[in-house]
């Protein structure tokens, strides 16, 4: 069966992380950055609920790129980073490891910069036989002309291209599987944008739920004097 007509799943998928580090950072100008920074932290830990091997992968951290976002390295506490000189990084020994290690076809790619540090890998990946899901709201060009056209040719390669939303959803994909269905409604919540705003007008307003404690407290208006 063609891979366009699956889907896959949190014990079929791999999710990869490249370049999430300083000196790239400066250079996305495709996306917001704060946005970015954000829609890669709620997919690694959506990822770190559903039990998906993720793969952390940085390019001359100490020489010129930095580390790896905190906001990244705290969902892994503890995780080996694969630490690389080539640009592609499938080139590399320990990342090629790191994938087949998993045992797993289907890879959700994310990284910096989508055209070059995304691309090479993903174009070389599929010809090796995986299966690539570009998650490009979590991925940052230098332009968004450099992104549009990086995302055209990894599709004319054969990746498939989604967002943070449905391939975080991709892995719930049933909401009676409730599992992981209350930690995962309460990361939208926080992160989810306007999703996670509709996720907690549901829980307070139409189901009664206690309002969260992260959320500001109301003080009626005859209160307030």
């Amino acid at each position: 069966m063609s891979q366009y007509h699956k889907l896959y799943t949190a014990e079929d998928s791999v999710l990869v992380f490249i370049d999430h580090q300083p000196q790239m950072t400066f250079g996305v100008a495709n996306i917001d950055r704060a946005t970015l920074i954000s829609n890669v932290t709620l997919l690694a830990k959506v990822a770190k609920e559903f039990g998906v091997p993720t793969v952390l992968t940085a390019v001359e951290t100490e020489s010129f790129s930095g580390y790896i976002w905190p906001q990244l390295l705290d969902v892994f506490p503890g995780q080996e980073v694969v630490e690389r000189t080539s640009m592609n990084s499938w080139d590399d020994e320990g990342f090629r490891k790191a994938i087949e290690a998993t045992g797993r076809k289907n890879i959700i790619l994310t990284g910096l910069w989508t055209e070059v540090c995304v691309t090479w890998p993903a174009i070389e990946m599929l010809g090796a036989g995986y299966n690539i899901y570009v998650v490009e709201d979590c991925c940052g060009a230098t332009s968004p002309a450099a992104q549009e056209a990086a995302l055209s040719r990894m599709v004319q390669a054969g990746a498939v291209r989604l967002t943070t939303i449905p391939a975080l959803l991709e892995w719930q994909r049933d909401w009676a599987k409730r599992g992981h269905y209350n930690n995962l409604m309460e990361l939208l919540k926080v992160q989810g944008g306007a999703y996670g705003v509709g996720v907690e007008y549901a829980y307070t307003m139409v189901h009664k739920a206690p309002q969260s404690a992260k959320s500001p407290q109301v003080v009626p208006a005859s209160k307030k004097h």
